[in-house]
């Protein structure tokens, strides 16, 4: 069976679907995303205490690569075969090249209760992904479109690294890689205690809403439809790949491969919203948060447990 978290999602997407009069609290949902990112960021660096070394670096730094190397791969995709235009295009490039912590949660929630090794700098991959695509993606719409201002840049860098997600992730880990397992357990027992039923609630209120982007279905955008329904498996090759390259363990790669299959829909919107102005939000909500989001949670970190089980079991 599933693990019992997606069937949180599968109940809001559901429930959204047959127009169910459930809602999950503004209120409410932000207290999970807080929770959410927080406890991400403590369990990472609880794992980190005591075993981060310099031999870290290449992998980390290839890691990171990954995050520019995708939207720059992706553009020409949703340009001439999308047929998205300019702004849409490199907003789009920079959703999926960036990455979903939510995807992350539910990867690191199969891989512990399948039981697979995952190693300590996991959550660093999702930092260093999240925001690499977002630079690369406001760089390709100025190199193609030439005509926006250069202070935006630095207010670009200032608004992806102070935002809320980037801020609890980072803070989180350097408290968990401060303390560690044994100090502070009185705080860090309750976060980590509760990630599954923190990412319960998450997921439900993810299930609503994705139902909401594809209601009535788009049809309009078939192509974009079918770019959203078949990325993520094409991308997680990428994860694949640099986990057999690096040799790590199998439920390493599985995060991996996850992360990269995985689109943006906090960081990477707000981000662009405010410096690509003619970009559709909504496309990009619609195919990283109404597809993407879906497809992975219910079929895809499974299918990608399978692909690495084949290629590194």
């Amino acid at each position: 069976m599933p693990d019992i978290v997606v069937m949180f999602f599968l109940l809001g997407l559901i429930a959204g679907l047959v127009r169910s009069d459930l809602k999950v609290p503004k209120a409410t949902y932000d207290t999970m995303s807080l929770l959410l990112m927080l406890t991400i960021g403590l369990k990472g660096g609880m794992a980190l205490h005591g075993k981060l070394t310099w031999d870290l670096v290449p992998e980390l730094l290839l890691v990171a690569s990954l995050g520019a190397i995708v939207p720059l791969l992706l553009f020409p995709v949703l340009t001439k075969l999308v047929r998205l235009s300019l702004a849409d295009g490199a907003s789009i490039a920079a959703h999926y090249g960036s990455v979903s912590a939510g995807t992350f949660a539910v990867a690191l929630a199969y891989v512990e209760t399948n039981q697979l090794d995952v190693s300590a700098q996991v959550t660093l991959y999702l930092v260093l992904l999240e925001l690499p695509a977002i630079i690369v993606g406001l760089l390709l719409y100025r190199r193609f479109q030439g005509g926006e201002k250069q202070s935006s840049m630095s207010e670009l860098w200032h608004e992806s690294f102070t935002n809320r997600g980037v801020i609890l992730l980072l803070g989180g880990v350097i408290i968990g890689f401060m303390y560690g397992y044994q100090s502070g357990t009185e705080v860090t027992a309750l976060f980590t205690g509760a990630f599954k039923f923190v990412l319960a609630l998450f997921l439900l209120e993810m299930g609503l809403v994705a139902a909401a982007t594809l209601q009535p279905i788009p049809f309009q955008h078939w192509r974009l439809l079918i770019f959203a329904l078949l990325a993520p498996s094409l991308l997680a090759c990428f994860g694949v790949a640099t986990g057999y390259l690096l040799d790590l363990s199998v439920g390493t790669t599985v995060v991996l491969a996850s992360l990269l299959a995985s689109a943006s829909y906090i960081a990477a919107p707000a981000a662009i919203k405010s410096s690509i102005a003619d970009a559709d939000i909504g496309l990009a909500m619609l195919a990283s948060l109404g597809l993407t989001f879906p497809f992975n949670v219910i079929v895809g970190i499974s299918f990608y447990h399978h692909i690495v089980e084949k290629l590194m079991g």
